[in-house]
This record gives C-alpha cells, structure tokens and sequence, in this order.
C-alpha cells in the first residue's frame, strides 16, 4: 500500500453534488504536484488507486482502494465506505469548489459529497473521533462520515447503523438506528419510522434507480418507498421535518407525511 498521497493541483471538469447530474473531467496529470500532510486532502489534491492518508497517531487511514471504494478504517475495522466498489482503477479528488469526487478511471464521475459550493473546504482525518470530516476553509463542518450535514442523501449513498443526516437547519435528524429501524427525530420526539426495527445491522440505501430501501445485514430488502423507476433521485431531510424523496430534477416524489 503507498502511503504518500498524490496532490495535484491542475485539474478540469467539476461535479455539482446531491441531485445535478456528474460531469467528466480531464486526466489528472502531473505538471503541479504539491506536497501536504498526510492526514488532510486539500483542494485539487488527488489520492490514486491504492494511495492513503494517515490519521496523526497512525490510528485511522482513508485508502482508496484498487477495486474502486474510497474506505475509511480503525485499524483494520472499515468505518466507512464509499459505494463505488466494482470501478478498478478509480481515484478520489477534493475539487476546487467544495467537494470530494471519486472518478472511474476512465474520468467518470461515479460518486460526491454534497458540498459542492464551498470553496477552499477541505478532508480531514480525526486523531481520536472516528469522524473524518469535510471542514469549510474557514473550518466548519460540511459533511462526515457519520452524518450528513446537508441534509440531502444523494443517490446510490448508503445510511448505515449509527449514522444520520441533518436537515440543513440543524433541527431535524434522520438516523439509521442500531435496531434497524431509520427514525427522524425532532430533538427527543420521532416524527417517522420505517417499520424495520428487529433487524441489527440494517441500513437505508437511495438506490441509483429511485427507491429508498432499507436492508438487513444480508441485503435483503424490508422496507421501501416504491419510487423505482426514477433514476438520480434523492433523499432530503427537510428544514420543515419531513423526509423527502426528489426525481433528479427536483420533483417530490414521496414525503414521510
């Protein structure tokens, strides 16, 4: 496994988060390379297929890894994962204007955060949290791999036991809970729950073909939205206390009331 990240800094083509359609970029190549430390990736810096960044301590790594997912580890335990396994060859990017993207390595954009408008963010590894988290460049949190910041789950990303998105108001939270169940919460109160509790291990998936799923440890479907058929859809945790599931251009296609 190399260790030393690769941070190049000329790169073309840009990828709008959430809902917006991905976009192509240009072959990363090596006329500017940069040299930062090894437990941040930082604007136009890339992590190649089998690069890594290290945690200062060495307790966490962030591998991009050759079959294609971007996984985050304690020690050899996998904290999180990005889901574009199956893509050999594929590298990660922090761009320029916010977000994190992952490129086939054909230059298809195959996964983002949605933190695309904010300029000068950056990745960062905890030395103790088990968070790795997208700060903004004056450091506030934009997005972490235990809860989505935004608001928004975008399509084909995975909600596993333990992890949440919070509406962009800070107020509402959905969290995939350890029993199984996704439950969104207004402080204390639950607003919604999928009917899936009794099952450790589950999480909710925004499927690429429009559905929000929730599946058992061994991926077999408990609950759904039935919104198949609507490719690049979204989930959002709405600032009025709803989950929301949009087409990708924007419509509402299920509402949690």
């Amino acid at each position: 496994m190399i260790t030393k990240k690769a941070a190049i800094a000329a790169m073309a083509g840009s990828l709008l988060a959430g809902p917006v359609a991905l976009t192509a970029m240009a072959q990363p190549g090596n006329a500017a390379v940069a040299v930062a430390a090894d437990d941040r990736l930082t604007p136009g810096e890339w992590l190649l297929s089998g690069q890594s960044l290290t945690s200062v301590g060495g307790r966490f790594k962030l591998v991009q890894q050759s079959q294609g997912n971007l996984v985050f580890y304690d020690g050899t335990k996998a904290l999180w994962t990005s889901p574009t396994a199956g893509n050999p060859g594929a590298k990660a990017t922090m761009q320029k204007e916010g977000n994190l993207v992952i490129y086939s390595a054909s230059n298809k954009a195959l996964w983002s955060t949605p933190t695309a408008g904010n300029p000068g963010a950056y990745l960062l590894l905890p030395k103790q949290s088990g968070n790795l988290v997208i700060y903004s460049k004056d450091n506030k949190p934009l997005w972490s791999s235990k809860a989505y910041l935004g608001g928004k789950l975008p399509s084909g990303d995975v909600l596993r036991a333990g992890q949440s998105i919070q509406s962009a108001n800070g107020r509402y939270k959905l969290i995939q809970q350890e029993e199984g169940n996704a439950v969104l919460y207004d402080g204390q109160r639950s607003l919604f729950t999928t009917p899936t509790a009794g099952h450790p291990g589950a999480r909710s998936i925004m499927q690429a073909e429009g559905n929000w799923v929730v599946v058992d440890r061994n991926n077999r479907a408990l609950w759904s939205t039935k919104t198949a058929g609507n490719p690049g859809a979204w989930l959002a945790v709405s600032n009025d206390g709803r989950v929301i599931i949009y087409s990708k251009d924007n419509k509402p296609l299920w509402t949690s009331r």
